[in-house]
């Protein structure tokens, strides 16, 4: 390759002299800069601090408070020590009752059966057994709770006729299943 030499003074006037006869082969694009100009310098790039693009975790679409965060909401109507022990999965259950597996038109009557039953032979601390529940592809446009049982117990707990009889509910320890279950304190006769 030949080696760039610049142009004396006659060349350059007769290499303008052809430049302007010639006719431009792309109109469209930009013309290089003549030699006679010189080329703006170049303007200093402004550095960006890298960066990354912050995803949202995904949300659930329950909004209400936990299970959890509703029945420790609720206040202390039983002895602190015994609720602690209890807590602790320290009290054993007088007696069990597992809902796995059954409707909610099916669970309702045999929890109120079986609570007012523990009730009258005087039982103090029932386990109920309700699972976690099963995840459920959400098709719908209303969202739908995991673990129907595990939601509506608590609230049949607090409704009559099983509402004087129960003193206080609490998630159950982990031994006696966690989540899904749950202690239900009775009151004396």
């Amino acid at each position: 390759m030949a080696r760039r030499r610049t142009l004396r003074p006659e060349e350059e006037e007769l290499w303008n002299a052809v430049a302007q006869t010639a006719a431009p082969m792309h109109p469209k694009r930009r013309a290089s800069p003549s030699p006679e100009t010189p080329a703006p310098a170049p303007k200093p790039k402004a550095r960006i601090a890298p960066f990354t693009l912050a995803t949202p975790a995904p949300r659930p679409n329950d909004i209400a408070p936990s299970i959890r965060d509703q029945l420790a909401a609720q206040p202390l109507r039983m002895d602190a020590k015994q609720f602690g022990r209890m807590t602790k999965g320290r009290l054993a259950p007088e007696a069990r009752i597992d809902l796995h597996g059954m409707t909610l038109s099916e669970a309702h009557p045999e929890l109120v059966a079986f609570i007012l039953n523990a009730a009258s032979n005087g039982m103090r601390l029932v386990l109920v057994i309700t699972g976690k529940g099963k995840l459920k592809d959400d098709h719908g446009p209303i969202p739908q709770r995991m673990g129907v049982l595990r939601h509506q117990v608590p609230q049949w707990l607090r409704l009559p006729p099983l509402g004087p009889v129960v003193q206080q509910v609490a998630e159950a320890h982990l031994k006696h299943g966690g989540s899904g279950a749950y202690y239900v304190y009775l009151r004396r006769k």
